[in-house]
């Protein structure tokens, strides 16, 4: 099967292009290489996976350009859409990175599956379209229309648009929200990282709403697994109510680790992992954060036999031991 996966520089999209490439298929990345964070990390997760040959292609291509579904040539059997400008905070800063990345990117992408033929779709979501949603767990079936950042919106109206192709051209298609991954090769902006250097380096860690917010941490071996199996399982066109409420062959699903952890839980598990105490400096609530966030996966483990395996008690370490060995100089 050949796959075309984009935002392939980046954290999810790395893990899932090795993924592929390692049980057989053949695989298109595609990505901007934008410089967000370091586009030297970039480079270092696609030249891992330049060692599979070419099995592997890399496109180097902005999913916002409306030329870009002519510049990526072939028919794609399936595609798992993973470019777009990440980072709530970031979206308070430079709004129209989101608008062009993630809502001309998305439809994009929508036109090119449209157009080749594409048998599914994957698309990455967020739990941010939870927005300031109350009840907890996150289910798939809460409103998710009152979102607290930008970047949340943009993920809900690519769900939105993702619907209205999934009716008009029944594109069979799927959207993840996934909740605060972490692992090797992980992103620099995000907490697990960004506290770890923190921790190594004897900086203090700013913990904002006073260190009192939870999070769903799911480890990135678990998202992948959640990913393929996904994936390898379109949803049919059947008339029947899907994940999400669609009775188009569109379907949504939460994929986290269904555990709501303190932060200072985490923070425990790095002093353990790297040997050293942290610093704590505590901080206001910032625009655009919920306090707890916490993954319902009950249509996933349902309808595709989807379970984390790893705690953070077991992914922190394994973490901790990745960022040490990237680190050497």
């Amino acid at each position: 099967m050949e796959v075309l996966v984009t935002g392939a520089g980046g954290f999810i999209g790395y893990h899932c292009c090795e993924k592929l490439l390692a049980r057989g298929d053949r695989v298109v990345g595609v990505d901007n290489l934008n410089d967000y964070y370091s586009v030297a990390l970039k480079e270092r997760r696609l030249s891992e996976l330049r060692r599979f040959g070419d099995r592997f292609r890399f496109l180097h291509a902005d999913l916002a350009d409306s030329a870009f579904a002519s510049k990526a040539g072939e028919i794609y059997d399936r595609i798992i859409h993973l470019g777009a400008q990440a980072g709530v905070r970031y979206s308070i800063e430079n709004p129209d990175a989101y608008l062009r990345s993630n809502l001309m990117g998305h439809l994009n992408i929508l036109e090119l599956a449209r157009r080749r033929g594409s048998s599914h779709l994957v698309y990455a979501s967020s739990s941010s379209v939870y927005g300031g949603n109350q009840s907890l767990p996150f289910r798939v079936e809460d409103r998710a229309d009152h979102p607290l950042s930008l970047y949340a919106a943009t993920k809900r109206a690519d769900e939105l648009m993702s619907e209205s192709y999934a009716h008009l051209y029944r594109l069979p298609q799927t959207g993840l929200r996934f909740f605060t991954v972490y692992g090797p090769w992980g992103r620099p902006d995000m907490a697990v990282w960004r506290f770890t250097e923190a921790v190594l380096t004897g900086k203090p860690i700013q913990l904002f709403g006073q260190g009192r917010m939870r999070r769903d941490f799911t480890y990135i071996d678990d998202v992948v697994d959640g990913v393929m199996a996904a994936l390898d399982d379109p949803p049919l066109d059947d008339g029947e109510e899907k994940a999400g409420g669609s009775r188009s062959p569109h379907r949504l699903y939460n994929i986290g680790n269904n555990r709501s952890e303190e932060l200072e839980r985490l923070i425990e598990l790095l002093e353990q992992a790297c040997g050293r105490p942290a610093l704590r400096q505590l901080l206001p609530m910032q625009p655009g954060d919920v306090t707890e966030t916490y993954a319902d996966i009950t249509a996933i483990q349902t309808e595709l036999g989807f379970k984390p395996k790893t705690s953070i008690d077991e992914g922190i370490p394994r973490f901790v031991e990745w960022f040490l060995s990237f680190k050497k100089p």
